[in-house]
């Protein structure tokens, strides 16, 4: 099969899998047809086994947060990425980052860099499928949720005088938009003495922060 005829058949799928590749010829003539495309830049290899098509090739154009889903499932954007997308933290930061049951895992490709970071199975919720400006979907954090992750993932740091971390190293801003509610709903998912700690005073911290 050449090029041609193969970015006809794949071009309706925003990635690809090698098998996916495979299953439109012989096996091994796909195959090392796939690593001579992506020797020629007419296909980019974001992990072992799964693709997309070059710049120039494609009909769709996936966004980072849905490769994430893609890249390392199940997971759903949260952490400090889905911080900056609700606007509760005043920078985005370039890497996404996600939350899964598996193992921690990170990819580094040439459409971005992807960190994912391990919690429990009881608390793997929280989040809500979203669409990408291609019409594409990923999973997305609730706002209450991505916080909970981030102070759980980031415990050690959290010790006496949160209020300050808080407001001056993670600078957190727009907390008129959460549910504090929801927040220790899903705090209470981990089962986790400090994090119920933290997160009690991270509440009050939003009530100040709400009354100035």
């Amino acid at each position: 099969m050449n090029f041609h005829s193969f970015k006809a058949a794949i071009q309706s799928v925003p990635v690809f899998s090698g098998s996916d590749a495979a299953r439109l010829g012989e096996r091994q003539t796909m195959y090392n047809q796939l690593n001579n495309w992506r020797r020629k830049g007419l296909i980019i290899q974001l992990k072992r086994g799964l693709y997309i098509l070059g710049e120039a090739n494609r009909k769709m154009r996936p966004s980072g947060l849905f490769l994430s889903s893609q890249l390392y499932a199940p997971s759903y954007v949260s952490l400090e990425y889905a911080l900056g997308l609700h606007g509760l933290i005043p920078e985005m930061v370039m890497t996404i980052t996600a939350v899964t049951t598996k193992n921690p895992s990170g990819f580094k490709t040439p459409l971005g860099a992807f960190e994912y970071q391990h919690i429990k199975r009881e608390a793997f919720r929280g989040f809500k499928a979203v669409k990408d400006p291609a019409g594409l979907t990923y999973f997305l954090a609730e706002p209450e949720k991505a916080i909970v992750d981030f102070i759980y993932l980031n415990l050690p740091r959290f010790k006496r005088g949160y209020s300050d971390v808080f407001g001056q190293s993670y600078r957190f801003q727009n907390l008129e938009i959460l549910n504090l509610k929801k927040l220790m709903f899903y705090t209470g998912l981990f089962n986790n003495a400090k994090l119920n700690d933290v997160a009690k005073e991270f509440c009050r911290f939003a009530k100040e922060a709400r009354k100035s």
